[in-house]
Formats: structure tokens, sequence, C-alpha cells
């Protein structure tokens, strides 16, 4: 299911920080209540390989992304300890020790099923078993949620395991979106921050289109 345009769900996970707290964030409620846009990014797995690279480009990034009003949480379906230990790796052996942004640890797989983001490529129910097999390693692709100041999300994404993500490309959407709120025009293609935007009738199309 699509959540864009829609309310993101309103459900609270477990979720670690680089001290070691083990707390509940329900990101639609946090969004709302601090009046702040929220970028979450679902990664596979901890300890793997592309997965590191874009928690530290998030990380190099967090103050852009603050500039903008805006949250960064990071999420798996890893436990809180399995966060923690990879918190406490040092980056020139596979952690994460740096990162200093909350990330979910969505373990029980509530949410990441409710967004319909897990790699569950069939479900057979074993006779001889009597019970349902999954195919697929029931972890997450890499997904990312762009969560306005109302709870609503503006973007979605789901790249395969394979394909680690930009952050640039979601401080550009979130400008885009933030001109749209405060001036009540509409981006075009490539559009980025200090661009002309239009007016969403047939004139301002027509205009953009005549400059462009």
């Amino acid at each position: 299911m699509s959540y864009t345009g829609k309310n993101f769900p309103s459900l609270s996970v477990n979720a670690m920080n680089e001290m070691g707290d083990t707390f509940k964030i329900n990101v639609f409620e946090k969004a709302v209540k601090e009046r702040k846009k929220i970028l979450l990014f679902w990664y596979p797995k901890d300890f793997t390989f592309v997965c590191p690279t874009e928690l530290h480009a998030f990380q190099e990034a967090l103050p852009e992304f603050e500039m903008r009003n805006t949250i960064l949480i990071g999420a798996s379906c890893d436990t809180p300890e399995v966060h923690f230990a990879w918190l406490n790796t040092a980056k020139d052996n596979g952690g994460i020790e740096g990162v200093t942004y909350d990330i979910l640890a969505d373990s029980n797989r509530n949410l990441s099923s409710i967004l319909g983001i897990l790699d569950i490529q069939k479900v057979e129910y074993d006779l001889d078993l009597k019970s349902h097999l999954i195919t697929g390693d029931n972890v997450t692709y890499r997904a990312t949620y762009l969560i306005d100041e109302d709870g609503l999300v503006f973007h979605e994404s789901v790249n395969h395991m394979p394909l680690g993500r930009n952050a640039n490309d979601f401080i550009r959407l979130i400008d885009a979106y933030t001109h749209v709120q405060e001036k009540g025009e509409v981006c075009p293609a490539n559009w980025e921050k200090g661009d002309e935007a239009m007016k969403a009738d047939r004139e301002g199309v027509a205009q953009y289109l005549s400059n462009h």
C-alpha cells in the first residue's frame, strides 16, 4: 500500500540512540507534536555492506536536514541491542560509530509489515510441518519516507537491496515541498532551490514552458 498523500501510520516502535537508551518513537506523533518534517529511511540489516555507507552518508548530511526543520531517523528490523553494538563498532571496521540520530528497532516487524516493505517473496503452507513458511529474508528493502509537520507522507520510495541512496536527492525534495508550502506554487521537473517555480494553472505552465 502506498502512503503518499496519506498520514503515516501512528504506531510506537522501539528505538535506540547513540547513548544506548531504548525508548519508543511514534513517527507520526513526533512530526505533529514537534512541528517538524521527518525523513525516515529503512535499510535491510546491521553489520552488512551497503547499509553502513548509507548511515554515514545521512549522518554527514544531518546539518543540512536540521537547517530544513527535518528530523532524521534510521530503521531496520534488528533489535535495539544489535543497533547499539553496531553503533559501538568503528567506521573502519564496518561499523556506524559516530551516527547520532535515532534508529528504529522494528524487530517484531509491525510497522514494516503495515508499510509493506518486507522482502517476502511468497508464503506457502507446509502440510507436514503444519506451518506457513516464508521465502525471502523478511527484512526491509531500502524504503524512504518524507513526512510533513502534519504527519502526511509527501514522498516515498523503495530501492532494492544493492542500491544505495543519495541524501542530496531527499534534500532537494524537502526544498521543493517547503517551497510549495510557503509559496503556493508547484515545482516543475528538475527544480532545485532558487529555481523558478510556477502556478498550477494553464497560464502558469504556458509561461513556464515559454521561458524554458
